[in-house]
């Protein structure tokens, strides 16, 4: 009988994993890393793909509107890519889902935050408050200009 008992812990700083036909133990990166990316950058995403090709719809709409609202400098970290980062920033953060956005290093919202702040206008403040101007208040003074001169 082949019987696969988990190997505990050491300081929190190894964790195992099953995946199918394989074992593997890692070490997970630690708080100290994540408060370094996730200031990195005035924006950071932690997402399934890249912004150029996202893995899955969630991803791509936090990916679409950061298109809408002209933000298209930002860090991007692709989860698929470590197992380790993709459970470490959802213990770092406490919340349980990717994508994950972070402004100034502060933790904005998953996906659904993100979309409902959109749709409530509240993502163009955020984006003042990091010095970014949102491309839809251009498209909104070029509309107002189209409807005067009309």
């Amino acid at each position: 009988m082949n019987v696969l008992r988990a190997a505990r812990p050491l300081s929190g700083l190894l964790r195992q994993t099953v995946l199918p036909g394989r074992l593997m133990c890692t070490a997970a990166y630690d708080t100290k890393h994540f408060e370094n990316l996730v200031k990195a950058d005035n924006v950071v995403v932690f997402m399934k793909g890249n912004p150029d090709a996202p893995r899955c719809g969630f991803s791509n709409a936090v990916v679409q509107i950061m298109k809408l609202h002209g933000m298209d400098n930002y860090s991007s970290h692709d989860v698929l890519q470590d197992e380790r980062l993709r459970q470490g920033i959802k213990d770092f953060s406490q919340w349980p889902t990717i994508p994950q956005v972070y402004f100034n290093g502060e933790f904005l919202g998953g996906c659904d935050i993100v979309v409902e702040m959109h749709q409530k206008g509240e993502l163009i403040e955020e984006f003042k408050k990091i010095g970014h101007r949102s491309a839809l208040l251009d498209k909104a003074v070029e509309g107002d200009n189209t409807t005067k001169s009309s």
